[in-house]
C-alpha cells in the first residue's frame, strides 16, 4: 500500500512540474519566431507526435486497424476483420492537451496528459522541440481467472514518454521516443511489468498534401518476452481543410503503447502486416464566433 502511494505521488508531482514548465514556456512564446508543423498530426501512426491541440480545438479520431494480410483472399486480405478506436483530444492551451478513447482490442479505455514543453525556433536557438506525455489505459475485459483476487488496478496499465523531434527542412522530420511501460498484471511470469523502448519516428513531404511517415518502437534487450515483437509502421498522409487521413500498414493490431509497446504479436517477416488508417477532425469549441 505504501508503495502504491508512493508512486501515485511521484506522479502528482510530475504532472505539477510538467504544468510550471510548460507555463513558463509559454510565458517566453513571443521571444522568437517558431518553427512550422514539425508533424501534420497529434499522430504519427499509432504514437504520439511531439504536436499539441490548439487552445479550445476538439479533435475527433477515428481509427480502424484490419486483420493480417496473410489471411489471404478468403478473409480478403485483412479486410473482413476490423478493430476500431474512436477517440476525443482537447486543447487545454496552445500547449497542453488532454484525451480519452476507447478501443474494441480487450475494450480497452485510455486517457492522456500531453505538455510541451519547448517548440523549435527558427533561429536555432532552440533547435528542438519536445513534448511530454502520459497515458493510462484500462483493459475491459472480464476476468478470467476466479482463483485469484481480481482488483480493478489489475487492469491499469501506465505509460510515460519524453517526444524529442526535429524539423531538418520543409521536408524531413524526425523523432526520438523514450518510453517506460508499467502493466499492473500481466499474463503469466515470463512478462515483465516494467517495459523500456526506444522509438523512431520521421516524415518527409512529398508534396503540399501528402507525406510519407514511419514509426518503431524497439524494447531493451529481454524486456519483451515470445511472442511478442517490436512494432513498426509505414503509412502515407493526406492533409485536406479540416481533415487528416492517414494511410498505413504496420504489425501491431492495438493503437494505445500498452499494446503496440509491450504487447505486439504481428511479425513483418510472417506477413503478418495490417492496412489500417486514422481519420482525424478538428473542431473548434473554444473562441467560437456567435452570429
Amino acid at each position: 500500500m505504501k508503495e502504491h502511494l508512493k508512486i501515485r505521488s511521484l506522479r502528482v508531482l510530475g504532472i505539477a512540474v510538467i504544468c510550471c514548465i510548460t507555463t513558463h514556456t509559454k510565458a517566453q512564446d513571443t521571444e522568437g519566431e517558431f518553427e512550422g508543423k514539425t508533424f501534420y498530426d497529434t499522430r504519427i501512426v499509432n504514437g504520439q507526435s511531439v504536436e499539441t491541440n490548439n487552445e479550445g480545438v476538439m479533435k475527433f479520431i477515428i481509427a480502424h486497424r484490419f486483420g493480417p494480410v496473410n489471411g489471404g483472399g478468403y478473409e480478403l486480405y485483412g479486410l473482413d476483420q476490423s478493430t476500431i478506436r474512436l477517440g476525443f483530444d482537447y486543447g487545454i492551451s496552445d500547449n497542453i492537451s488532454i484525451g480519452i478513447g476507447r478501443s474494441s482490442n480487450e475494450k480497452t479505455g485510455d486517457v492522456f496528459f500531453k505538455a510541451r514543453l519547448l517548440r523549435q525556433r527558427k533561429n536555432g536557438e532552440t533547435p528542438i522541440s519536445l513534448t511530454w506525455f502520459s497515458g493510462i489505459a484500462a483493459r475491459g475485459l472480464k476476468f478470467v481467472d476466479g482463483g485469484r483476487e481480481n482488483k480493478f488496478e489489475h487492469r491499469l496499465a501506465y505509460t510515460n514518454q519524453l517526444l524529442i523531434a526535429r524539423k531538418w527542412n520543409d521536408r524531413l522530420s524526425t523523432q526520438l521516443i523514450p518510453s517506460f511501460l508499467h502493466r499492473n498484471l500481466v499474463l503469466d511470469t515470463s512478462q515483465k511489468n516494467d517495459i523500456i523502448s526506444i522509438g523512431a519516428a520521421a516524415r518527409y513531404v512529398a508534396s503540399k498534401r501528402f507525406t510519407f511517415s514511419m514509426e518503431y518502437y524497439h524494447a531493451l534487450p529481454d524486456m519483451l518476452s515470445e511472442p511478442f515483437e517490436n512494432s513498426l509502421a509505414l503509412g502515407i498522409d493526406w492533409e485536406t481543410k479540416g481533415h487528416v487521413f492517414q494511410f498505413h500498414f504496420g504489425n501491431s493490431l492495438g493503437m494505445t503503447e500498452k499494446f503496440f509497446i509491450g504487447e505486439n504479436r504481428g511479425s513483418w517477416a510472417d506477413g503478418d502486416v495490417r492496412f489500417g488508417f486514422n481519420i482525424t477532425r478538428d473542431f473548434k469549441i473554444k473562441g467560437r464566433k456567435s452570429r
